[in-house]
């Protein structure tokens, strides 16, 4: 009866696996597990999930016709395309006797970026080099006007808008963007390191630093990616660099 109670426990379940956005190597990411169970009236429980490395979480009940999502942290050593490969489903229900198991084969793929390495890097445009990566803020004081807000009390005082504020109760400030900063090309045989693995870990915190601020581009063995901004520029940006080499 409990070997017939364990079977039915881990029937037609079906585990997914859901990357991250962004994975770097050597820095744990955290991956979205999901188990659905197909049965029509029986639920599913104690169910463990374990990733190939050891890696797992515990779902203590999975409900008919539904899903349960757990999370699991891994870690993967070296940049380029990856994957679990497979994950193993398993319950010592009903009376912890033994632990019954399903193996699954997931073709679930996805790309590690390089592990980021800070270095010097320049500045702005004066051309002053210095040491880690610039704080962005998202509101400047030399762009054009974007909107008025309420005064928090930590803006300078010649941001207050002293006509708009006399109209009413509050006091006012202009809130403006930065101006824009120009673009730049990442050339990866003039990032300093000892190793290519290094100049690549050196290129890809470069991107990440300053990708979402100004247009970055990239120059990789006489190949160049015109520069833009934004996060997923950056994410294209970051996937050459992993899979660079690889091929």
């Amino acid at each position: 009866v409990t070997g017939v109670a364990g079977m039915w426990n881990l029937k037609k379940l079906t585990p997914e696996l859901t990357p991250p956005a962004e994975i770097y190597a050597g820095t744990r990411a955290v991956f979205q597990l999901k188990i659905h169970n197909a049965k029509r009236r029986i639920p599913s429980f104690l169910i463990r999930l374990e990733c190939p490395d050891g890696h797992g979480a515990m779902v203590p009940l999975v409900p008919q016709q539904g899903s349960v999502i757990a999370r699991v942290g891994l870690t993967f050593p070296v940049r380029g395309r990856a994957g679990i490969g497979r994950i193993i489903v398993s319950s010592p229900f009903p009376v912890n006797f033994f632990t019954r198991y399903w193996t699954f084969s997931l073709d679930t793929s996805f790309i590690v970026f390089p592990s980021l390495l800070p270095g010097m890097a320049a500045g702005d445009d004066t051309g002053e080099e210095r040491p880690g990566c610039n704080q962005r803020l998202s509101r400047g004081m030399d762009g054009e006007l974007e909107r008025i807000s309420s005064y928090s009390g930590s803006e300078p005082l010649r941001m207050i808008h002293w006509k708009l504020s006399a109209r009413g109760d509050n006091l006012l400030v202009k809130e403006f963007g930065r101006q824009a900063l120009r673009s730049v090309i990442i050339e990866l045989d003039q990032v300093s390191g000892q190793t290519l693995e290094e100049r690549i870990s050196r290129a890809a915190w470069l991107v990440k630093c300053w990708v979402v601020e100004r247009p970055v581009g990239l120059k990789l063995a006489g190949r160049t990616i015109p520069a833009e901004a934004g996060q997923r520029h950056g994410n294209y940006l970051l996937t050459e660099l992993a899979l660079y080499g690889s091929d």
